[in-house]
């Protein structure tokens, strides 16, 4: 008995670390024998993964269906929120609620939680996932690395910056030849060149993308 008693202050401190805590026990000898501690941990990369999130100004939130000692412990050592103890129809709550006031991405590799990686704005599949994750997801991460989550935004970004300058530059030569078209200092095949070379510029720019890659974190 004063063994037994003897492993709750190790058993309370396993359990505040947020590990599901099992005791081995000698039903003949009526005493423990000792304690077994689970819990899963998070990827190698994931803390650096989380900080280069966060230092892109995007918000990381935990939705796991574990319970709440093991969910903060874990979000905790990630430096991130978490919402803990949920169904899969709780995560799809939470990302509708989520998108009233933003735009939401959900890294998600399992089959439950399709519904929700459907609604939200991207759903982002890790590799390794199953095919239903995958075949749900708008984007699919071919290593489950989530570094490759902070890369996929980077690019993304870049993607977007990209096409806008693209944009703005074919649609300022346009309007700039039309007038000096209409006005008479241009004539029809220097416009038609100008646009044949806008097409090669764009191009051109879209293809530096290829080169693209973005910068790590300064800790």
């Amino acid at each position: 008995m004063n063994r037994r008693r003897s492993m709750w202050p190790s058993l309370e401190a396993l359990q505040r670390e947020g590990k599901t805590v099992a005791v081995l026990f000698d039903e003949g000898a009526g005493e423990s024998l000792g304690l077994v501690a689970l819990r899963d941990e998070p990827r190698r990369d994931a803390q650096e993964g989380v900080a280069r999130l966060k230092a892109m100004g995007v918000r990381p939130v935990m939705l796991t269906g574990d319970n709440r000692p093991t969910a903060r412990a874990i979000a905790g050592c990630l430096g991130m929120d978490c919402e803990a103890e949920l169904l899969p129809q709780d995560k799809l709550r939470l990302i509708n609620e989520m998108k009233v006031n933003a735009k939401v991405a959900m890294v998600d590799d399992g089959i439950n939680d399709a519904p929700a990686l459907a609604a939200a704005d991207v759903g982002i599949a890790m590799g390794g996932g199953t095919d239903v994750a995958i075949e749900t997801a708008d984007a699919a991460l071919l290593k489950g690395r989530v570094n490759d989550v902070a890369h996929l935004v980077a690019l993304s970004r870049a993607t977007m910056t990209n096409i806008h300058q693209n944009v703005a530059f074919a649609l300022a030569l346009k309007a700039a030849f039309l007038v000096t078209t209409v006005l008479g200092f241009t004539g029809l095949w220097v416009a038609v060149l100008a646009d044949s070379g806008a097409t090669a510029i764009v191009t051109l720019n879209a293809l530096r993308l290829l080169r693209f890659k973005d910068a790590p974190v300064e800790e």
